[in-house]
């Protein structure tokens, strides 16, 4: 693929990933490839269908996950506490929550597949935080991805402005719930 038709296909999947996290999975494709600066015709070029966008949007997700707990695997030795809230957070940037919503319909067998091997990369990455004593025993790395989309699912107007720093709170405080216990 040359250059310039694999960095307008990055951008179709970029703004569709913004998109389906702000309005949800039905949002126009027209609307998608206006926000990516293409043409529809470029859209469906690149992605046949909305299904085969969506699909290329979560593959997309879970390499950036994947990416994620490696960086935070190379990092963890020589910094372990920055590494694993550096991991959280970017997790958290994904805006994790909002997406599986609007993807909860497009599942397909190649991105269980990737899903299988994101959650065993980031399984590692725990594992490795247990044994520096960041992450209690009994976490697996499904329960941290759900617990940061539960977190990181969209929130009402009302709540969102009463509450505004609601999102690195609730990180903060997962972050310290993590903690294995203190034995006395």
């Amino acid at each position: 693929m040359r250059a310039d038709a694999a960095r307008r296909r990055q951008a179709i999947v970029r703004e569709a990933s913004r998109l389906f996290a702000a309005q949800g999975g039905g949002v126009a494709l027209e609307t998608v490839a206006e926000g990516a600066g293409v043409g529809i015709a470029t859209l469906y070029r690149n992605f046949d269908s909305r299904h085969a966008l969506a699909d290329e949007v979560a593959l997309t997700i879970l390499g950036d996950i994947g990416r994620a707990a490696d960086d935070g695997l190379d990092a963890i030795t020589t910094s372990p506490d920055d590494a694993w809230t550096t991991f959280v957070n970017r997790l958290v940037e994904l805006n994790l929550g909002a997406l599986s919503a609007a993807l909860a319909d497009y599942v397909t067998a190649a991105v269980r597949d990737k899903q299988s091997q994101t959650l065993t990369r980031v399984e590692e990455l725990l594992d490795t935080a247990k044994r520096a004593g960041l992450v209690r025993d009994d976490l697996d790395a499904l329960e941290l991805i759900v617990g940061i989309g539960l977190i990181t699912r969209p929130q009402p107007d009302v709540v969102r402005a009463a509450t505004p720093n609601l999102v690195p709170r609730l990180v903060s405080i997962l972050l310290a719930g993590m903690r294995p216990p203190v034995v006395d």
